[in-house]
């Protein structure tokens, strides 16, 4: 069974879209820890992350550092932190968290629960900062 990840990417369930190429998407977290928090998936469902080939995680990453530079210049904060947890959805992803202090990252808090006109106005923001 597709992954809620496979769906996004195949245009069944909507998302706030950040970036994308061929084969990675960027888009914001629904549930996000802070205001700016962004998923990094790859587009092919692959569940564990380091069962991705060594050259497309490497591409992944220099996806995410573009991404992580757009958030730092969209969203006032001292670093974009990162994280691969990999339990909660069985599809390789990478969240870019932005950070003021350490509990920022701490997945065990509470979520936010931003409303739709939120995330899509920090979507456009987030994209009118990419390179």
């Amino acid at each position: 069974m597709a992954s809620i990840f496979s769906k996004i990417v195949a245009g069944e369930i909507p998302c706030h879209k950040i970036a994308e190429n061929n084969d990675f998407l960027a888009f914001l977290d629904v549930f996000p820890l802070v205001h700016g928090h962004v998923l990094i998936i790859p587009k092919t469902e692959t569940d564990y992350i380091f069962d991705i080939n060594d050259d497309d995680l490497a591409r992944m990453i220099v996806f995410s550092k573009i991404v992580a530079k757009a958030i730092k210049s969209a969203v006032p904060c001292k670093r974009i932190g990162i994280a691969v947890i990999g339990l909660e959805v069985p599809h390789a992803h990478i969240h870019l968290v932005p950070l003021n202090s350490v509990n920022d990252i701490n997945f065990t808090q509470l979520k936010l629960k931003p409303s739709n006109e939120q995330l899509t106005e920090m979507a456009v923001l987030i994209r009118s900062k990419l390179a």
